[in-house]
């Protein structure tokens, strides 16, 4: 904000500047050229007035000569006379035989000598100077007599042009450096608590403290900003420690009760009379609904007030540690559940995310999954793409990696399958298909989805090669560590383990 400030600052300066010292610098320029052409004009009258009387006295071959070379000399130019006939009476430089017998001919002289009321005011390049030539009649009465011819370098002129337009620029470069010293100072003055709020605001965002900023200074727009910022944070203080309170305190006030009502629901199975017993069955269901449901909502609400990093998580490891953990339920649904795929190596994750996945999407599974039917669980490596690279050895080249690499998790079932609307709503909450078993909350894959987005990751879902559903879980891998002088991307080991894991009925 601070450059942008100052850069603004500066640009109004230029603009303002060069409005008013171009103007300035051609009045100056032209003031100046003015000076020059009426004090040439003023000396060409007295020459032409003093050569009036000289040639009236019939002394024009004494006196003319040494006026015009004392004139000359004083002005630093070049004085030329001449009579009615265009001949020369006296030159303060020398003249070729040419130029002596065409001085009639010459524009501002010959101007002169018809009487022309206003002198001859000329332009020329001589020898590389800048020159004014100033031509003027010579008259006694109303005769004329001659002309008087005076040439000006112009070179001082310029040079005091110069000079003037030097001294403009120097002073617009102090202009322009006074206003950046101090428009740093005014907008460092203005960012200051502009960046405090951007600091705390920052903290805030990360799950840093929601501490107040103290601003006394500045705009009063940024001091009244820094008010309200203070006044949203401490609420949004009190709302997170309320949802704090509430997640800690939740677990035990709403598990209790639901532990107790489903121990007295089994306690009444042998007090129920036969033809009661499938309402009793039914209550147990929907008690253990209501308790997923519940460990859903408290899940989200802890995702949703915790900001933990991201921590790095063997996958494999993790894999291989929920098929033992659910391997014994599958065998007692006549489920078969597969865990394939190579060592796809680690990734980064929240933690305790990869666990809760796999559980949710592992349920899920075995909701739909007909008995007889395999379940398969497949972590898949992708590296990132490659690029060639010149080597220096010229019938050689190196391969590179040019993008992230990720790694697949998929969970299929051979079940119903959904149809694509429907797999595009399945993340919704308490969104449950139409023809979904009973038992479901409609919370598992939106958690899924919550935990997936929240380690840099994604999760779609697919139809499976089998007609069911592939529940694909893309989570970012860590890079494994190269071989020493190895230039091509990193590849990951083989797992020592099996290359597939099944778990089929009756056996463990």
């Amino acid at each position: 904000m601070t450059r942008r400030l100052l850069l603004s600052y500066l640009t109004l300066a230029a603009l303002l500047l060069l409005c008013l010292e171009i103007p300035l610098g051609f009045v100056y320029s032209r003031g100046e050229r003015e000076r020059v052409i009426n004090a040439a004009k003023d000396e060409a009258e007295s020459v032409s007035a003093f050569a009036s009387l000289s040639i009236s006295a019939g002394r024009a071959a004494q006196d003319l000569p040494e006026r015009a070379a004392h004139c000359a000399e004083r002005i630093g130019g070049k004085v030329l006379i001449v009579d009615g006939n265009g001949a020369l009476l006296a030159s303060s430089h020398p003249l070729t035989g040419r130029e002596e017998g065409g001085l009639a001919a010459w524009p501002g002289i010959a101007a002169a000598l018809r009487g022309t009321a206003t002198a001859d005011v000329r332009t020329s390049t001589i020898g590389g100077v800048q020159y004014l030539a100033v031509a003027t009649p010579v008259r006694h009465g109303v005769e004329e007599q001659g002309a008087v011819r005076i040439t000006v370098p112009t070179r001082t002129v310029s040079e005091r042009v110069h000079h003037a337009w030097l001294l403009l620029a120097l002073g617009g470069l102090a202009a322009l450096t006074a206003v950046a010293a101090l428009g740093f100072v005014i907008a460092r003055w203005t960012g200051r608590p502009i960046r405090e709020l951007e600091r705390a605001t920052h903290e805030l965002a990360v799950g840093g403290a929601a501490a107040p900023v103290a601003i006394t200074e500045g705009p009063p727009e940024v001091r009244s900003l820094a008010a309200t910022f203070n006044r949203t944070a401490a609420r949004l203080e009190h709302l997170l420690a309320s949802q704090r309170a509430f997640a800690g305190e939740a677990s035990h006030q709403l598990k209790t009760p639901l532990a107790a009502l489903r121990l007295r629901l089994e306690n009444l199975e042998n007090d129920i009379a036969l033809n009661a017993r499938g309402s009793l069955t039914a209550a147990l269901t929907e008690t253990d609904r209501l308790a997923r449901m519940v460990e859903g909502l408290l899940a989200m609400a802890r995702l949703d007030e915790s900001a933990a990093e991201r921590e790095t998580v063997d996958l494999g490891r993790v894999c291989g540690e929920r098929h033992r953990a659910w391997t014994p339920l599958f065998e007692r649904h006549g489920v078969r559940l597969a865990l394939a795929g190579d060592y796809a190596g680690e990734v980064l994750a929240l933690p305790g995310a990869v666990e809760q996945i796999l559980d949710n999407l592992l349920s899920n599974a075995l909701r739909v999954a007909p008995p007889g039917s395999t379940v398969s669980v497949d972590p898949r490596h992708h590296a990132p793409h490659e690029r060639r690279f010149p080597h220096r050895h010229p019938h050689r080249s190196v391969h590179r990696p040019t993008g992230p690499a990720w790694v697949e998790l998929h969970v299929m079932d051979e079940g119903p399958g959904m149809t694509e609307d429907q797999r595009r709503r399945a993340f919704d909450r308490f969104w449950r298909a139409p023809d979904a078993p009973k038992g479901g909350t409609g919370l598992g894959l939106a958690l899924v989805q919550r935990l997936a987005h929240a380690g840099g990751g994604e999760v779609v879902l697919r139809s499976a090669p089998r007609g069911g559903l592939d529940a694909v879980v893309r989570l970012p891998a860590v890079p494994a560590a190269r071989p020493a002088g190895s230039a091509g991307p990193a590849v990951p080991a083989q797992h020592p383990a099996r290359r597939l894991q099944t778990a089929t009925p009756g056996r463990r």
